[in-house]
């Protein structure tokens, strides 16, 4: 049974886990033709599930709601085909408290409480501040590995959250602190980020009532 998905659930599947972006973006995701990722866009457009906005010189796609539910459904549907709905369950209930320790890591990054103010923001002029939260990273990437792994035997669109993540700490290690929590590029969290969309909706859970 093949576990690959077919290219206009990938492309949906895109724009939703990217949430805006354009079509040469869209199409890099999973390794798409360009044309042929414009095509299904358009496509998509016609039957209402997705739009393409251009503002202040920034254009690019997102899932309308019934987009949205689209995604889903073929989510669903592709999950049940190959029968892994149980894995990326249990994964998922692992991913959790990783998830967790991952936004706790991106706080402390960003912020360096003092005795005067809770909420300081993190110059980081504190090289041992910086080094456990580079620790902590490290510890959540050499738990993704695992996870990753399972993920990708159900389903090969699942395939190298763990290494991206892995790249970008490692450039962080390197002193481009940016690779840890920027959004603009594939950060840390920005990978991280992705891949809990991707497994919220492969898994048909809401988000905003979860962690």
């Amino acid at each position: 049974m093949t576990r690959d998905s077919p290219p206009g659930l990938l492309v949906l599947h895109a724009v939703r886990i990217l949430g805006f972006a354009d079509t040469p973006v869209v199409a890099q995701r999973y390794g798409l033709d360009a044309a042929r990722t414009e095509e299904l866009l358009r496509d998509a457009e016609a039957r209402g599930w997705a739009g393409h906005t251009d503002f202040a010189g920034t254009a690019g796609w997102s899932l309308t709601e019934p987009g949205r539910a689209e995604n889903e459904r073929r989510l669903a549907a592709e999950l049940a085909r190959v029968g892994g709905a149980d894995e990326v369950r249990d994964v998922y209930r692992e991913f959790l408290p990783l998830n967790a320790l991952l936004l706790r890591a991106c706080t402390d990054w960003q912020l360096r409480p003092t005795a005067g103010d809770r909420l300081a923001v993190n110059d980081h002029s504190d090289p041992a501040w910086d080094a456990r939260v580079l620790h902590e990273l490290d510890g959540i990437s050499r738990a993704l590995t695992p996870l990753a792994e399972r993920l990708g035997s159900v389903l090969t669109r699942f395939r190298g959250y763990d290494t991206r993540f892995s790249a970008a700490l490692a450039r962080a290690r390197a002193g481009e602190g940016a690779w840890v929590d920027r959004t603009d590029i594939d950060s840390c969290h920005r990978v991280w980020f992705q891949l809990h969309e991707d497994l919220v909706a492969t898994l048909g859970i809401d988000r905003n009532a979860h962690p």
